[in-house]
């Protein structure tokens, strides 16, 4: 299958997780990404674990985020080796970098500069806070992201605190938002024959996620989320039944619904809490409180069978072990296998994304640090 961002030459500049997800994508999309990595220790990532689990000397979390891209090596620092990096950015259709803000001017390759080597260039950057302002110079960290963009009084319940959300979904998001900047800016070039420049950054991209929850916000007086004081309650701004709750032998979600049907289908009586429309918000703990009696009484299949035959949105809430078991987890496909050069394989997943009904698959590993210096100096003549 050809894929469409084929012939497509992306230099990146990036470790960690924002900027190289981003990568990611474009390279499941058919470009050829190549990492340009410090020699001898590489992207830090390499050595950044989750549960300790290394492959091949490198983390799992590495080759998560950066299968199927090349490693060249070089020392920004090493006047033959940056000759040899402008000379590759001259071929180059986009590069991107993740260095705090003024690092890449030190060294001589800030988007002005690799305009003069490559006007043609698309040229992206991610940052934490913003390439200029009072915050440009803090360390931009997903977790400090977190914290300073209000997400952590969007979960849990009212009696936890702030609650961190279990991903790095700052870095993700703006992941995302970097290559979708970076696709739109091919399109523009392709129209203008110019440069663009695609900037991205960590706190920006985590606001932008809660954009239905902040607009609420600025637009009710700045009242702030008012989470519920019982668990299972799902959002802040929702009201009953919209939560998770716990049954006879594990958990059932609810969705948005009709809460007087989906109370006479389990046999609930709320007549006394739920009198007018603006009592499901009103009254949305005592209400979660009482649909969870009721649903501690029975397995959470009785349920299921009960409210989706009435077409109430429901679902069982299930862990890792369950969820990889469902028939359709197997069906859409999630999951491909990397082939390591010492011959193990890696376990991970694919791109969301299909095209003309086809997945974009993909066997390449991670590339070992520097593995493909010489022959990228070989077919770019770099010296």
């Amino acid at each position: 299958m050809n894929r469409p961002l084929e012939g497509v030459l992306v230099l990146e500049f990036c470790q960690f997780l924002a900027g190289p997800s981003a990568g990611l994508k474009l390279a499941d999309l058919g470009a050829r990404v190549i990492k340009i990595e410090r020699p001898k220790t590489g992207d830090a990532c390499r050595q950044l674990s989750i549960k300790n689990l290394f492959v091949d000397d490198d983390s799992l979390l590495f080759h998560t985020i950066n299968r199927n891209k090349e490693s060249y090596a070089a020392d920004l620092k090493n006047a033959d080796d940056l000759l040899k990096l402008k000379k590759l950015i001259s071929k180059a259709d986009i590069m991107v970098h993740n260095f705090r803000p003024g690092v890449m001017e030190k060294i001589g390759l800030d988007y002005p500069a690799v305009q003069a080597i490559n006007p043609k260039i698309i040229y992206g950057m991610v940052t934490g806070y913003s390439n200029e302002g009072p915050w440009r110079n803090k360390p931009g960290q997903d977790l400090l992201v977190q914290s300073v963009s209000g997400l952590a009084f969007l979960s849990g319940s009212a009696v936890d605190g702030p609650v961190p959300f279990g991903l790095s979904v700052s870095d993700i998001m703006c992941g995302n938002h970097l290559a979708q900047g970076l696709m739109a800016a091919l399109i523009k070039r392709a129209k203008t024959k110019k440069s663009v420049l695609v900037e991205v950054s960590l706190l920006e991209s985590i606001l932008d996620v809660q954009f239905e929850v902040l607009t609420t916000y600025l637009n009710d007086g700045g009242k702030l989320p008012e989470r519920s004081t019982v668990k299972g309650s799902a959002h802040a701004y929702l009201s009953a039944p919209y939560g998770m709750y716990q049954t006879k032998n594990g958990y059932i979600s609810l969705a948005m619904g009709d809460l007087n049907q989906i109370c006479n289908i389990i046999n609930c009586d709320i007549s006394d809490l739920y009198t007018e429309a603006d009592d499901a918000f009103g009254n949305r703990d005592q209400l979660i409180l009482r649909l969870g009696e009721t649903f501690k009484q029975q397995n959470t299949e009785y349920w299921l069978n009960l409210l989706e035959a009435e077409g109430i949105w429901c679902a069982a809430v299930l862990n890792y072990q369950e969820a990889t078991n469902l028939d359709v987890y197997q069906h859409l496909k999630i999951e491909q296998t990397l082939n390591l050069p010492n011959g193990e394989n890696i376990k991970t997943t694919v791109s969301p994304i299909r095209l003309n009904g086809e997945k974009l698959l993909s066997a390449k590993s991670a590339p070992a640090l520097g593995i493909n210096t010489a022959s990228i100096d070989l077919e770019f003549e770099l010296g």
